[in-house]
């Protein structure tokens, strides 16, 4: 193996993410991983854009308030298999104002990539699908500061329930060991760096220069 080089950007990881074998059906399925308010939805955003408008799927379209984690059977029915057979997938959003899923659903086409963005969706139950998992490299500490910071004193009760839930979830079922590629952000941008399953040769750009 190669020694491995960061990536030079968002479009150098793009062009990688593209040239990886497809994972769940036609479609190259990548998670972006990390704690709460660690930048996982900014960064999925932007590598959408690179990607040339790749869908983003967020896992908090699928839990919800009783079941923080309690998702993974629902997108595997609702969309993975369907993405599995080249069909386009349907799912009716879940509404954490409402406390309820909406009557509203949203069409999900299998594109050649698909980014899975969230808490947890690295999980062992995610894994077989992915092509690839990112994670974003910030310390838990660091994450839920920044994160409650953005959502305000209103949001106080409910991040009082999720950090002990995202740390059970975690320490059960990590995500960070199997991670192809940690994603740094800085004040230049966000710097690609192997992660620690990017060793094993498991990491498809891991051979690429």
């Amino acid at each position: 193996m190669r020694p491995y080089r960061p990536v030079g950007g968002l479009d150098a990881l793009a062009r990688r993410l593209r040239a990886l074998p497809p994972s769940c059906g036609p479609v190259r399925l990548i998670a972006i991983d990390g704690h709460a308010g660690s930048g996982k939805t900014t960064f999925a955003g932007q590598l959408a854009e690179a990607l040339g408008g790749a869908p983003v799927l967020h896992t908090d379209d699928f839990a919800t308030h009783e079941e923080l984690f309690g998702w993974a059977e629902r997108l595997q029915a609702h969309v993975l298999a369907p993405l599995a057979r080249g069909a386009a997938a349907a799912y009716a959003p879940y509404d954490w104002v409402e406390r309820r899923f909406t009557t509203a659903r949203r069409r999900l086409d299998p594109a050649p990539v698909v980014l899975l963005e969230g808490v947890g969706s690295g999980r062992r139950a995610m894994r077989p699908r992915l092509a690839q998992l990112l994670w974003m490299e910030l310390p838990e500490r660091d994450s839920w500061r920044r994160g409650q910071l953005r959502d305000g004193p209103e949001q106080t009760a409910f991040w009082d329930g999720w950090l002990p839930a995202e740390r059970a979830h975690f320490a059960a079922d990590p995500s960070r060991p199997y991670a192809g590629a940690l994603v740094q952000q800085r004040k230049e941008g966000y710097e690609v760096l192997p992660g620690p399953a990017a060793t094993d040769g498991n990491a498809p750009w891991s051979h690429t220069a």
